[in-house]
């Protein structure tokens, strides 16, 4: 019987599966979240309303749901007989990440003190002028510690992604244990191989936390 650890590459297509998912998904959040969150502070009436309906629908139904809507439920409105597991993953892990950044984006923009859009405005800048060169330079520094936490919450939720068959680590370790029947060792190596992958971005969050509170001192 092999050692606990000469199982570990039998997990790496898995690794490179949930990092590409991974960083897919968390540009599709990125992107996402300062469309939207920038939407809701709009003076459209109608765009906010739209926008307020797609966060409080991907933030109040399970992620997990929203992976089989895509992969499966998808099909009726499209000619699709069903969408990739990737693509669907992605997409599913993007939006629902989206929409609790786009909360960040919004909270930090309204944070920005209003002397400094009044302080534009007597400068005569444009409104794209004044959100780019002075709001959300002084914004992004607040979201950062907050995109920092939500990107590792993003890389544990890939997990769930193994339900839909894509094969990431969880569900090579699943394919493995039923194999080997090891569960102990494998899902261990599976904790770890998250925490390595993680702790990056942990140590990351805290020196951006530390420089932002060092800002604003």
């Amino acid at each position: 019987m092999p050692a606990p650890f000469d199982l570990l590459p039998l997990f790496g297509k898995g690794i490179l599966v949930t990092l590409q998912l991974a960083a897919a998904s968390a540009a599709l959040a990125f992107v996402v979240s300062f469309v939207a969150g920038l939407s809701r502070l709009s003076k459209l009436r109608v765009l906010r309303w739209v926008t307020a309906g797609y966060v409080e629908t991907f933030r109040g139904s399970s992620l997990l749901v929203q992976m089989f809507w895509f992969m499966y439920a998808f099909s009726i409105l499209t000619e699709m007989r069903s969408m990739p597991p990737f693509l669907a993953g992605a997409l599913a892990i993007g939006l629902n990440y989206g929409a609790y950044g786009s909360e960040i984006v919004r909270s930090a923009v309204k944070a920005v003190p209003t002397g400094q859009t009044e302080a534009s405005v007597a400068l005569n800048f444009t409104a794209f002028q004044r959100m780019r060169l002075v709001i959300l330079p002084q914004a992004f520094r607040m979201m950062l510690p907050s995109f920092g936490n939500l990107l590792i919450e993003l890389l544990k939720a890939t997990s769930l992604a193994s339900l839909i068959t894509i094969g990431d680590m969880t569900y090579r370790a699943n394919v493995i244990n039923n194999t080997l029947y090891r569960t102990d060792e494998i899902y261990l190596i599976l904790l770890l191989l998250y925490f390595v992958i993680a702790y990056p971005l942990l140590r990351l969050t805290r020196w951006y936390e530390r420089n932002a509170s060092a800002g604003r001192s």
